[in-house]
């Protein structure tokens, strides 16, 4: 009799465990790295990725945002991508170049009209090739998010003219072509990994350029007097993951995952846009100085030799350049 009752109790057991999709498998669980603290624009992305892929996956993928570097700077958490030790990662289209010259042409100064214009390019055929060319380093391109239209501050004067920055010590992301920039410029470009409180606090470097959000949530208003609109470059982030682990997925979590990525970034890019106008009218209730119609002409004809550069040289980077430039005109 107690055999009898030992296997009903085990056959009510298989049961359950049948009708219980996680108790069969594990869920997935991804790590998804960015930079920034809470509240800045990688760290909207990922957290709505996580809401939405727990929710749709009901619980059979689950996710760990590392934010802050708290796993490093970007060309860390990149590296880690390769090797798969972190999957997932929101990463601004700068330190790509190291990795992939391609991914300069999407940083290329005055390219992008508005932020209709830049969705346009990169969610389509163009913005693919991008992605795509990447995997030959080690990444699955997913789909852009939004760092967005950069601008200049600094602590020293006021910039109108680009003939005013000559000198200035401006803050540049690890990228050859942020560098270039600023030289062809006239101001004098110093590579620094993120945060940068601190270094302009104590006047180890004159000015940064960033979209409007750092100067909110990274409290720049307290530490820059000026700030010129110039929009001289617009900076989508690239969402990536590590191919090796990609090539590991069955075609209908790539799909589940691809899909909710782009949905979190298109959510992102909206957030980020309809907050703009208010973030604008807080730094000049702070008290910054803004100039909101520089000389744009001065800037662009400062930089209009870059595409001759040996930074473009490579012929598809060339190539690619080209049509991105002729679908903006």
């Amino acid at each position: 009799m107690k055999k009898v009752i030992i296997l009903a109790s085990l056959m009510v057991v298989a049961a359950g465990i049948a009708l219980c999709p996680a108790a069969a498998s594990a869920a997935m669980k991804i790590k998804l790295a960015v930079v920034t603290k809470p509240g800045s624009a990688q760290n909207i992305v990922a957290d709505k990725f996580k809401e939405l892929i727990e929710e749709r996956s009901k619980g059979g993928i689950t996710v760990q945002v590392f934010h802050s570097a708290s796993l490093g700077n970007e060309t860390e958490i990149l590296q880690q991508i390769q090797m798969n030790t972190v999957q997932l990662g929101i990463i601004t289209g700068g330190p790509f170049d190291t990795f992939d010259p391609i991914v300069r042409v999407i940083n290329y100064p005055f390219l992008f009209r508005d932020n209709d214009q830049a969705d346009k390019i990169l969610d389509g055929p163009l913005g693919q090739e991008i992605l795509t060319s990447l995997e030959s380093s080690g990444f699955k391109g997913l789909c852009f998010s939004e760092n967005g239209f950069r601008n200049l501050t600094n602590n020293k004067r006021p910039v109108k003219t680009a003939g005013d920055v000559k000198g200035l010590k401006i803050r540049v992301m690890a990228s050859a072509l942020h560098k270039s920039i600023w030289q062809a410029l006239g101001a004098n470009p110093t590579p620094m990994p993120w945060p940068i409180y601190t270094e302009l606090e104590q006047g180890v470097i004159d000015g940064q350029e960033n979209p409007l959000w750092v100067m909110e949530v990274y409290k720049f208003y307290e530490i820059q007097d000026y700030m010129t609109l110039t929009r001289h470059v617009y900076s989508p982030h690239i969402d990536v993951a590590s191919l090796n682990w990609w090539n590991t997925l069955k075609p209908k979590e790539q799909e589940l995952i691809r899909k909710t990525m782009y949905d979190a970034a298109v959510y992102q890019r909206k957030d980020n846009r309809d907050k703009n106008a208010a973030r604008l009218a807080m730094l000049k209730e702070k008290g910054m100085t803004v100039e909101d119609n520089p000389d744009i002409a001065a800037f662009r004809a400062k930089v209009a030799g870059l595409k001759d550069m040996e930074l473009f040289a490579e012929p598809r980077v060339q190539e690619l350049l080209v049509k991105i430039l002729e679908a903006t005109r």
